[in-house]
């Protein structure tokens, strides 16, 4: 019973806060409804000067497929290399292509020219994924042979097979919305009342440090509970993506992520004296575990050192199963190794947050 009067205490407290039930409310639906439309790994848009050196009816053509590529926006034709690339240097231009004398009477004898691409490589990705689409396009028309070969190839997506960046980003957000939700605001919860001073008339009842911390982790959990609903409602009506496995397993993965962030904010809580010192570290500790977790970049690809940090970060294993279950449809055996990792993360956390909590009576 006295459970359930700290809980009813802790519903009147964020009902009585003037911001808190309009951020519950309004953060999953603002991230939901904006961020899918453009957070996206797709290029698009890239500015292209070419310089003509050769002035022949096939040089003209592969001028003119660039022109109708989606990809691209023709920046014209530049007299000399030196213009084009001033034309990069004032970032008004992304990529240059010269294209050699005598190019078409190569392309005619079979052979291959030697086609200059220059590219801005101050944002990677770009320079790297735009200077990849002009070189297919280049290879299209200097060897035609090359372009029959590889409109005879087909490729299979086995999932996403439509290739929808929303349908891989929606599983990312949902993280992030519950690492924000369930994370930032239990940190903010204890550290609070030590500044208001309620804290103390806490500490002389004879609430056991259990039921404190569990009244201080239950809210949190249901409204965890709440932001997934409404993110996987809003991604159905709005983008008409749905979980293609279990539904109950995208809320039980958010329920064990909300457990371990929970847990942690109010470590965090309980060691802070002020709401700054709980906010900067706080944002450390979120920043780390979700760069190092494969949000946005494959695992694989870090260096080894950082790859083993993996291994205890539950955002890791949560990105691993969420997209397992939202994207290829697996079910409970397929993601139990992650389900497992994520319960043991939460408890010991949860054990530690009551251990941490210091009780005077």
């Amino acid at each position: 019973m006295t459970l359930k009067y700290l809980i009813q205490k802790e519903f009147l407290q964020i009902k009585r806060n003037a911001f808190l039930p309009k951020l519950i409310v309004m953060f999953p639906i603002v991230i939901m409804c904006v961020i899918p439309w453009v957070m996206q790994m797709e290029v698009k848009n890239i500015v292209v000067d070419v310089v003509d050196n050769d002035r022949s009816t096939g040089s003209q053509q592969l001028v003119h497929s660039i022109e109708a590529s989606n990809y691209f926006i023709f920046n014209g034709q530049k007299t000399t290399y030196k213009e084009a690339l001033n034309e990069i240097e004032r970032g008004k231009a992304d990529v240059v292509l010269v294209i050699p004398q005598d190019f078409a009477k190569n392309v005619a004898k079979g052979l291959t020219p030697q086609v200059l691409i220059a590219a801005n490589a101050v944002n990677g990705t770009k320079g790297a994924i735009g200077s990849a689409y002009l070189s297919q396009i280049v290879m299209a028309n200097a060897l035609p042979s090359t372009a029959a070969i590889q409109s005879r190839v087909s490729t299979l997506m086995l999932y996403n097979k439509h290739q929808n960046y929303k349908l891989f980003m929606i599983p990312a957000l949902l993280a992030i919305v519950m690492m924000l939700m369930t994370g930032f605001l239990p940190t903010l919860n204890i550290v609070g009342e030590k500044e208001a001073g309620t804290i103390e008339q806490m500490n002389v009842t004879p609430v056991s440090k259990w039921a404190f911390i569990l009244s201080k982790l239950i809210p949190y959990w249901l409204i965890a509970l709440f932001v997934v609903t409404v993110c996987l409602l809003l991604a159905k009506l709005i983008y008409g993506i749905s979980p293609a496995g279990p539904v109950w397993l995208v809320f039980l993965l958010a329920m064990l992520l909300a457990l371990f962030f929970s847990s942690f904010g109010l470590i965090i809580s309980n060691y802070s004296d002020t709401m700054q010192q709980a906010i900067f570290v706080m944002w450390f500790f979120v920043v780390c575990l979700m760069l190092l977790s494969g949000l946005f970049t494959p695992t694989r690809s870090m260096p080894h050192w950082a790859y083993l940090t993996t291994y205890v970060n539950p955002m890791h294993y949560f990105i691993d199963a969420i997209r397992t279950v939202f994207i290829r449809g697996g079910g409970f055996h397929e993601i139990a190794h992650q389900v497992w990792a994520l319960l043991g993360i939460g408890l010991i956390m949860a054990a530690w947050a009551v251990q941490s909590y210091k009780k005077n009576s």
